[in-house]
C-alpha cells in the first residue's frame, strides 16, 4: 500500500465517507416515516378491532353452546320423566290387580305358599316403584281434595266433605299426581 493508506475507489462510485445526496431532504424522510407510522398504527387499530370482534363472537358462541347444552339436558330429563310416567301409568292396572288379589286373599281360604308368593311379588313391585318415586295417596278419612281425589260416590250433608272409602288407590310420582284416588265422599260430621 501507498503511504497515504487510501483505498482507490472505482470510477463512478462515491467516496465511502463522502456525503451522498440521495435526493431526499430530512423533512421528506420524516414525512414518509410519519406516514408509514400512521399506516402501521391504523393497521394495528384495525387488527385490535377485529380481535375484539372475534373475542366477542367467541364468547357469544360459548354462551349459546352452554345454553344449548342446558336446554338439551333439561329436554332429555323431561323426555325421561314423560317415559317414566307413561310406564307407571301402564303398570298401575297391574298394581291394582295385585292389590285386589291381596285383599281378596284375606276373605277366602288360600294356600299359604300361594299367599306368600303373591304378597312377595306385590311387595317387590311396590318397592321398585317406590324407589322410582311412586307413592300412594293416603286418602281414607282425609278432607276431600279434587286435585288428589276423584269422587265417584257421595253422601249429602252440611259438613266438610271427607273421604269415606277408597275405591281405587291414587298415586303420585315424585310429588306429581299420576292418578287421583277414586273415592266415596261423605259430609257427615
Amino acid at each position: 500500500m501507498a503511504a497515504d493508506d487510501t483505498v482507490p475507489v472505482p470510477e463512478g462510485e462515491p467516496e465511502p465517507d463522502a456525503d451522498v445526496d440521495d435526493g431526499f431532504s430530512d423533512d421528506a424522510v420524516d414525512d414518509v416515516l410519519a406516514e408509514a407510522e400512521a399506516i402501521l398504527v391504523g393497521d394495528l387499530d384495525e387488527l385490535r378491532r377485529e380481535r375484539d370482534e372475534l373475542l366477542d363472537l367467541s364468547r357469544r358462541l360459548q354462551a349459546d353452546f352452554e345454553n344449548f347444552r342446558k336446554r338439551m339436558t333439561r329436554e332429555q330429563a323431561e323426555v325421561t320423566e314423560r317415559a317414566t310416567v307413561r310406564l307407571i301409568e301402564r303398570l298401575l292396572p297391574v298394581l291394582d290387580s295385585f292389590e285386589l288379589a291381596v285383599g281378596s286373599m284375606e276373605r277366602v281360604e288360600v294356600d299359604e305358599q300361594v299367599r306368600k308368593g303373591i304378597e312377595l311379588v306385590f311387595a317387590g313391585l311396590t318397592d321398585v316403584l317406590n324407589a322410582e318415586g311412586l307413592e300412594r295417596i293416603e286418602a281414607l278419612d282425609a278432607p276431600f281434595d279434587p286435585n288428589e281425589h276423584e269422587a265417584v260416590l257421595h253422601d249429602d250433608g252440611d259438613a266438610e266433605p271427607r273421604v269415606a272409602e277408597v275405591l281405587r288407590s291414587g298415586w303420585r310420582l315424585k310429588g306429581r299426581v299420576v292418578r287421583p284416588a277414586m273415592v266415596k265422599v261423605t259430609r257427615e260430621g
